[in-house]
């Protein structure tokens, strides 16, 4: 777990041509817009927030603003890794460069599963939310949307920028309609919110333990996580010192504002307990308005689905182009996957996130949703264990954005961060674990015996210093 790392002129010794680099194209807004998009708040509120409303109910806000809480602190964490290690590999490479190879593996391994799994989650909700016009098949109008994100995610960064920022404003319209919408016929006061209460199935109230909202938090960590983004295109950034820190709060701070906000004026102006646990929210906003507002609402989220999904398969293809890059893999697919388009985009690592993600589609979702949680609460774990490391060793005084309240701010979000996993049902934490233990098996037989010409994670020389 603690090999040293090798220098990134040592992580070629098989080819004579140097590690191709991402393409800097991005400044502050272009980085948030992009980073916006990944955590989708429209498509976020309307696909996942309503699976929280049914076994949350009242409680569904207050979990998702304790949630939008912790992430402050893994923000932090997030910003000074990112500064410190500028690199397309996000997560896993700041992890490696922090607490050894083993570690930054296990990371990669757990970020391959969030980004593979939570795309086709949030396309699957097309289906629902295209029904005002045409009727299909979730799983088929997944998958098309998947392929459509693939086929964006070749062109150049700069303009899938444009096309999601286009996007992202619709949804936030959306987001906004919603909330003005709720607010304007609240049912319940203020106080509702902290009463805690959902509809049982013989249709009273059940109180909502704190036990389940300490097990919802998984799914509300998972509900802002998309600000990680940021990170990953640290390497394609200006000056990534600087900005991707602003970028990583600067979206946190939004897209919580996005989500919660509506959150709230649903809960306030749903017309019973038992529509607030239903999570029809569509149905609401007719109910509220009209048909036509309805439709307009609909549309929006269908098309800032389609901008989540354009967004994570370019997010995604950078890890797996960066773990490439980083002899990952043998050889020949370490050649594949590294490979740069005409458009300085990865097209092979993105043709091969986005075609899976499509077959994804036609798997179940509880499952789905049950592993990215789990995923996501064990690698903001790592991370924060990396961040408790990144004041050590010849990092401790490179150029980066510290976090204010270290080390205190790391410890404490590693002991909420293990309780929150501890209290995850058994069946996702041994789904997440089997998938975790193969992966230190690779580690263990192929990795580490090859740690002179395997898993050489780089860093920009050009941003090394």
């Amino acid at each position: 777990m603690t090999d040293t790392l090798r220098p990134a002129e040592a992580a070629l010794p098989e080819a004579p041509d140097s590690p191709q680099k991402l393409k800097r194209s991005i400044g502050v807004v272009g980085g948030t817009l992009l980073t916006l998009s990944c955590v989708t708040p429209a498509s976020t509120l309307f696909v996942v927030v309503p699976d929280l409303f049914g076994s949350l109910g009242t409680a569904t806000a207050l979990t998702i603003a304790i949630g939008s809480l912790l992430c402050v602190a893994v923000a932090f964490c997030y910003s000074e890794l990112g500064t410190l290690i500028p690199s397309a590999g996000g997560e896993y490479a700041m992890v490696s460069t922090m607490a050894g190879r083993l570690a930054g593996w296990l990371v990669f391994v757990l970020s391959l599963l969030v980004v593979m799994i939570v795309p086709p989650v949030i396309a699957m909700g097309t289906a629902d939310y295209l029904a005002p016009i045409v009727h299909l098949d979730p799983s088929m109008a997944g998958a098309g949307v998947m392929l459509l994100a693939t086929l964006a995610g070749l062109l150049d960064l700069r303009a899938n920028a444009w096309i999601t920022g286009v996007f992202l404003v619709l949804e936030v319209i959306a987001a906004g309609v919603v909330a003005v919408l709720g607010f304007a016929h609240s049912e319940r006061g203020a106080d509702s919110l902290v009463s805690l209460q959902v509809a049982g199935a013989d249709g009273h109230a059940d109180t909502v333990t704190a036990m389940l909202i300490v097990s919802g938090l998984a799914i509300a960590l998972f509900i802002t996580q998309g600000f990680s983004t940021a990170v990953y295109l640290s390497e394609e950034m200006e000056n990534p010192r600087r900005n991707v820190a602003r970028t990583v709060l600067a979206t946190l701070a939004i897209s919580s504002v996005i989500i919660l906000v509506p959150v709230i004026a649903i809960t306030m102006g749903a017309k019973d307990l038992s529509a607030l646990t239903g999570g029809d929210i569509g149905t609401m906003v007719t109910t509220w308005s009209n048909s036509a507002v309805g439709t307009f609402v609909s549309l929006c989220v269908a098309l800032a689905i389609i901008n989540a999904g354009i967004v994570m398969v370019i997010q995604n293809s950078r890890v797996l182009f960066a773990s490439a890059r980083d002899k990952a893999w043998p050889t020949p697919i370490n050649n594949v996957f590294a490979r740069l388009g005409r458009f300085g985009s990865p097209w092979v690592a993105t043709l091969a996130v986005g075609i899976p993600g499509a077959i994804l589609c036609f798997v179940n979702l509880d499952t789905l949703y049950g592993i990215t949680g789990v995923s996501v609460t064990a690698m903001y774990l790592l991370v924060a264990v990396a961040a408790l490391l990144s004041r050590k060793g010849p990092h401790k005084h490179t150029p980066a954005w510290r976090m204010p309240l270290w080390p205190t701010m790391p410890v404490l979000l590693i002991a909420v961060l293990t309780y929150i996993l501890s209290q995850q049902e058994p069946a996702y934490l041994l789904w997440t674990g089997g998938i975790t233990a193969a992966a230190t098996l690779y580690w263990a037989l192929y990795l580490r015996p090859r740690r002179d010409t395997r898993w050489l994670v780089s860093i920009p020389e050009d941003e090394c210093a």
